[in-house]
């Protein structure tokens, strides 16, 4: 079994029995997707809410959650998954420090991440069955095809598994 690594803006698609990891989500979202019949996983890294914050045209569309959520489901179904049977699960958006100002702050970026990739999901018509967002904590998150099981490690907490 391999276990492939998602660096922060990267997504990767891998198949049983392999899995797909990324490691330091803060206020990044970590967005899992998983086809049980085929046994196809992918995993992308995302950043930011949104690409309108790029401020090139050349940008990384795994970095925001508008591209990055669209870019792993084509990933996954050139891979050859099923968009019928494709769900996800997301992990992280935490809110890592302590800020003031109200909810529409601009340094709130792990809610508005959480936000941004579910309402990705819902365009896309990917159904969300998991998630383990918000709080003040880093997670480790890997993805694992043989079961669709998305394991949260986070320093101080026991491991979860979705």
């Amino acid at each position: 079994m391999a276990n492939a690594r998602v660096g922060i803006a990267e997504a990767a698609v891998v198949r049983n029995p392999d899995s797909v990891t990324t490691l330091g989500l803060g206020s990044c979202i970590g967005v899992a997707m998983f086809d049980s019949v085929n046994r196809i996983g992918g995993l992308v890294h995302v950043m930011l809410p949104s690409s309108s914050l790029s401020k090139t045209k050349d940008f990384n569309a795994g970095k925001f959650a508008d591209t990055g959520v669209p870019l792993l489901l084509d990933m996954m179904l050139k891979a050859g998954a099923s968009k019928a049977r494709i769900v996800a699960k997301i992990a992280g958006g935490a809110q890592m420090f302590a800020i003031g100002g109200g909810g529409d702050s601009v340094l709130r970026i792990g809610p508005q991440n959480t936000d941004a990739c579910k309402a990705a999901l819902k365009k896309l018509g990917i159904p969300l069955i998991a998630e383990e967002t918000g709080g003040n904590h880093g997670r480790t998150v890997e993805l694992f095809c043989d079961s669709g099981e998305y394991e949260i490690r986070a320093i101080g907490k026991e491991k979860k598994r979705i």
